[in-house]
């Protein structure tokens, strides 16, 4: 022992083993589980926005998911000539802008004949008022995301956007997935309707089909390719809800108006018209005279 150095031995801590080294951490966070979740989900992501800063902030909180390929555009116009170009898996749109009107955005989108057309589409804004949610839900947006906002925020809505998916409408006022179950985590307004929580009954699917075709029916001259694409997605629909509910005549009267909506060919509108007027007699009585359109 040198000199000075004080006679008392200085206490010795043991080399812990694998069992004593307290808590054990997980590889991955609930958070980075749910990334790689959502990673396939965003290879090819457009963003609408008119202003650069905001842009590049998306961006940056995206790539830190996943590196995903972001395409960015300033106004409708170029939104539109991406959104045909790319595919892309989720749209981002700002609510308003110089050049840009995000709802309007959405329903062109929603309307087209683009592969993408059912992709989700997020709204983003700095002001989330009543009027502005209410607007991007009509128009067929996703979900609802409010300016400025944390990475814990964009995942939420990520996650209910590709995670959850929504039943899809295909009618001739609104295109666009199910509003009844439209969500936005900033809105403090009314609550939606206490039946939004309950899956749709069977009786319920087939009403509301039924009201599609009838408003289908009356926009076929005015609105000829929505109107045949609503009549189309309700045969569909109706097929299914018809062994639900095990209403075979129902189901052939489905499958009757589907063959007078041939993918190409010329329309016999007099055998459409039959067709359609057979499958409107399913419509319930105290519904039969109502004229409000889907």
């Amino acid at each position: 022992m040198r000199a000075g150095a004080s006679s008392r031995s200085l206490p010795v801590h043991p080399i812990l083993g694998p069992s004593e080294r307290g808590p054990k951490h997980t590889l991955f966070t609930a958070d980075d589980k749910l990334q790689q979740r959502l990673a396939p989900h965003l290879q090819r992501v457009l963003v609408v926005d008119p202003q650069p800063a905001a842009v590049k902030l998306l961006g940056d909180l995206l790539r830190s998911i996943t590196p995903a390929q972001i395409l960015t555009a300033t106004n409708d116009q170029k939104a539109l000539q991406l959104a045909k170009m790319i595919d892309p898996q989720i749209i981002f749109v700002e609510c308003n802008g110089p050049g840009m009107d995000g709802a309007r955005l959405a329903r062109a989108i929603r309307r087209s004949e683009f592969n993408c057309r059912k992709a989700p589409i997020l709204m983003v804004t700095g002001e989330a008022t009543a009027q502005a949610i209410l607007g991007a839900r009509d128009a067929g947006v996703h979900e609802f995301l409010r300016k400025p906002f944390t990475i814990k925020d964009l995942l939420r809505r990520l996650e209910a956007v590709a995670l959850k998916p929504r039943d899809w409408v295909e009618a001739v006022q609104y295109v666009g997935p199910d509003r009844r179950r439209f969500n936005s985590g900033d809105y403090a307004g009314p609550r939606k309707r206490k039946s939004d929580t309950r899956k749709t009954p069977d009786q319920a699917r087939v009403l509301q089909a039924l009201k599609i075709v009838r408003a289908a029916a009356g926009a076929l001259d005015s609105d000829w390719m929505q109107a045949r694409r609503a009549l189309l997605a309700q045969t569909s629909d109706l097929q299914k809800a018809a062994v639900a509910v095990g209403d075979m005549k129902l189901m052939e009267a489905a499958i009757a108006l589907g063959r007078q909506l041939p993918g190409e060919g010329a329309i016999n509108r007099a055998a459409l018209d039959g067709a359609i007027r057979d499958l409107l007699t399913f419509m319930p009585r105290d519904e039969a005279g109502t004229a409000k359109a889907a």
